[in-house]
């Protein structure tokens, strides 16, 4: 199945005194980048993301971020609790043995650390898993049906596409076949035009027409385009990333049809060439979503 590198996909949760949020979100890109926005104090998650994100993609700019949030602090009261029974606590301390401390205010009360700012590690691991736990079961499987509902989309495009170029190609290869009497037509009238009363040698003529018809033969990139429309069809109906192929081969069908127009020297020919780098470069645009 082709796949996009357009996709997003988002997801809330909680465990116990903890609230979240992701947010996974990725682009075209040449190659695999990943950015991850996370906690730095739950232990092993960047790396266990990153590990299954390399194993699911293989292009694209990707972004994830993670908050966590807590919205409360357990049985034993709030963070803003515990910080004023700690002040409390100091002060009293200092009455006891005879010293006197100014009143605390708010904002030194609110400026205290307490133990909510570092969770312990069993608490940590007990969240880390459930982060997993719902990433590989809700957002990446979301995220992935993103990518592979573009990607089918996308694959409908190109298919057309490649219908059409190969529909240009046939009517090339008609007219490139009715070309030698236009260039015969061509010649003759040329000669008419140089000397009129000149009877042209008829063997000349035929030497002359076969030079030219050497020269302008596009046979050999009508065949070329032939099978690329087909190694483009095989590679929409295999299996794996395809981007980078398909890529490299709508600039090989460019390039045929470049040398197509060059070597027309038939109106007809020239207006099919065109067309046919037109849609070679509709069909480029989409294989750069492509994985």
């Amino acid at each position: 199945m082709t796949r996009s590198m357009t996709a997003f996909a988002a997801a809330t949760g909680e465990y116990g005194p903890w609230t979240w949020s992701w947010d996974l979100r990725s682009v075209n890109g040449r190659g695999l980048d990943l950015r991850l926005r996370l906690p730095d104090w739950i232990d092993g998650l960047e790396a266990a993301l990153r590990a299954r994100l390399q194993k699911a993609l293989s292009r694209g700019n990707v972004t994830l971020g993670l908050r966590v949030t807590r919205t409360a602090a357990g049985p034993e009261g709030g963070a803003m609790e515990r910080a004023l029974d700690a002040v409390m606590a100091l002060e009293a301390l200092a009455a006891a043995r005879g010293h006197g401390l100014a009143p605390s205010s708010a904002a030194q009360v609110l400026s205290v650390r307490t133990d909510d700012a570092a969770p312990a590690r069993d608490e940590t691991g007990e969240l880390g898993a459930a982060l997993l736990r719902q990433f590989d079961e809700a957002l990446l499987p979301a995220f992935l049906a993103m990518r592979d509902a573009e990607g089918a989309a996308t694959a409908a495009l190109l298919a057309a596409r490649i219908d059409e170029v190969a529909d240009l190609t046939a009517r090339a290869r008609n007219a490139a076949a009715d070309r030698a009497e236009d260039q015969r037509r061509a010649l003759r009238a040329a000669l008419d035009r140089i000397a009129p009363e000149v009877a042209a040698d008829p063997d000349r003529l035929a030497q002359e027409l076969a030079l030219i018809a050497v020269k302008s033969d596009v046979t050999e990139e009508l065949e070329r385009l032939g099978a690329h429309v087909e190694a483009a069809r095989n590679l929409l109906a295999g299996e794996g990333p395809v981007g980078r192929k398909l890529d490299f081969l709508t600039q090989e069908f460019n390039r045929e049809a470049n040398t197509l127009c060059a070597k027309s020297q038939s109106e007809t020919l020239t207006r099919i060439g065109l067309d046919l780098k037109y849609a070679i470069d509709q069909m480029r645009e989409q294989v750069q979503n492509v994985e």
